[in-house]
């Protein structure tokens, strides 16, 4: 797929931060009941921003880790539909769903570089380091099917260095 396909599905980013021994970093948004209110860092893309760069500025503003080293990406676009039911400024501004690319980042810092609150507006309320093959029953069901490509993906950086 290219930037034109899907041309009503927002362009995003999302970013699975390994640990150097597997585990990936997880972030629980905030004010979200659970159960399904864990994620990957992830947003949209600025006009004309480069995709490693919009992933590397994702990661800072919702984590505040900017020591990570890049280890892959998807290729192409993973797109989801947002269901009937959720209503939100980007439905509202005509969006049917986003198209992403996910990279994989190994945490090459010390985790006081963790900072929710780095970029001000809080995407989430905690975190936590969690297994890779376990977060798709974590995520929103809608974004379910995204995170087993995810998962599928990224598989091999789950056994740590």
């Amino acid at each position: 797929m290219t930037p034109e396909d899907l041309p009503r599905h927002r362009p995003n980013v999302g970013v699975v931060l390994f640990h150097p021994d597997g585990r990936v970093w997880l972030g629980r948004r905030n004010k979200q009941p659970p159960p399904h209110n864990w994620q990957f860092p992830q947003g949209g893309v600025d006009d004309g921003e480069d995709l490693l760069d919009a992933a590397r500025r994702e990661l800072s503003e919702e984590t505040g880790v900017v020591s990570a080293e890049l280890l892959a990406r998807t290729e192409g676009w993973i797109p989801y539909d947002f269901p009937p039911e959720l209503v939100g400024s980007k439905r509202a501004r005509g969006w049917l769903g986003q198209k992403q690319v996910w990279f994989a980042f190994r945490f090459v810092g010390e985790e006081t570089e963790i900072d929710l609150e780095a970029h001000g507006e809080v995407e989430f309320d905690a975190w936590m380091w969690g297994k890779l093959d376990e977060t798709p029953e974590l995520i929103v069901p809608f974004k379910r099917g995204v995170y087993e490509a995810v998962v599928s993906a990224f598989q091999g950086f789950a056994r740590g260095v």
